[in-house]
């Protein structure tokens, strides 16, 4: 039986993950995490896992072989506070525990998939998987790319000295179920449900860094889709690198909003754009905040020719069709 650790593993993507290998049949999964916020057992409550280990013991038994002979870790545990300024904090979580993990799965023979994040682009305007676009605009994004960093150094520039498969994953804006807990940091779809459900209206930021309001562009990625890429190099253990996990289109804010409006304003006689729905009310446009201005970005889309070039031809869902599947399982919680 092939036996599997989820790091993150009560997270938003690390639990759809675990969703993702039971459809496989595949329940033999060590469960890694820090359930301090007692809520993220409810992401692992119907899901079926082997064991689960705290992450302040994990790392140090994994490295003395305490769980036997480990397939593959997914490591999806990480910080991911954009807004988290402790930097010594940030690189021991992000930096510091991924390289040792790095270490234990070349010396125990496991493959290593990693979430790495478009965080690392930052300021730049190109998302090719290259150092000349990479320009993190904070200490999170400076910790992704430092572990990508690290790993272009011990692999080889083409991951052709790696004893075993490691693969990082640049992840774009996911949405989707499972992300209840995240507070602030859940995607922009999960807070205008919420806001939609409270007040019958959007809200979303005006003009900011030469876009029109609600035109900042990102590219959204359904959560069913980045677990369908990370199974499929599950499936392809030849392949290793670090490659971008976006759909490769990148979407106004303004579309998000469209669809969650068109998804559950159950009254209206007609679809939503984003001029009748600000029209109607719908949509509200506010203020930049001051906080993000400098450390924003107002533009993401993910370059896919390295991932199609190793091989994966996923179709990716749209705004429209994601959100809309998501709308439907949020509604019926």
């Amino acid at each position: 039986m092939t036996r599997v650790v989820v790091t993150g593993a009560a997270g938003f993507i690390g639990s759809n993950l675990v969703k993702g290998l039971n459809a496989r049949g595949i329940d033999d999964i060590i469960a890694v995490d820090d359930l301090t916020q007692g809520d993220k057992f409810r992401n692992l409550a119907d899901l079926k896992i082997a064991d689960y280990v705290d992450l302040d013991m994990f790392y140090d038994l994994f490295a003395e072989g305490y769980f036997g002979k480990v397939d593959t870790v997914f490591h999806e545990g990480a910080c991911s506070d954009t807004m988290e300024t402790d930097g010594k904090y940030m690189m021991d979580n992000n930096y510091t525990l991924s390289c040792g993990l790095f270490n234990a799965c070349q010396e125990r023979g496991s493959r290593l998939l990693y979430a790495s994040s478009a965080a690392t682009y930052g300021g730049s305007d190109t998302f090719v998987e290259s150092p000349d676009f990479e320009r993190p605009l904070n200490v999170y994004g400076y910790s992704k790319l430092l572990f990508d960093q690290r790993m272009r150094r011990e692999c080889g520039k083409d991951f052709k000295r790696t004893k075993r498969q490691v693969a990082g994953f640049r992840y774009f804006n996911v949405y989707g179920p499972r992300e209840q807990h995240k507070g602030r940091m859940a995607s922009v779809a999960f807070h205008q449900f919420n806001q939609f459900r409270a007040e019958g209206k959007v809200n979303l930021f005006g003009e900011y860094g030469g876009y029109a309001a609600g035109e900042q562009k990102r590219d959204f990625i359904f959560i069913d889709d980045v677990v369908a890429v990370n199974l499929w190099f599950f499936d392809h253990p030849e392949k290793s690198g670090i490659f971008n996990l976006g759909t490769g289109r990148a979407q106004p804010f303004n579309d998000v909003a469209v669809a969650v409006i068109n998804a559950l304003d159950t009254d209206a006689n007609q679809p939503f754009d984003a001029v009748s729905a600000t029209a109607k009310g719908r949509i509200q446009y506010i203020p930049f905040p001051d906080a993000l201005r400098g450390k924003y970005q107002c533009y993401t889309q993910a370059d896919i020719t390295a991932l199609r070039a190793a091989g994966c031809d996923h179709v990716f869902a749209d705004v429209h069709t994601g959100v809309a599947r998501y709308m439907a399982t949020l509604a019926a919680t």
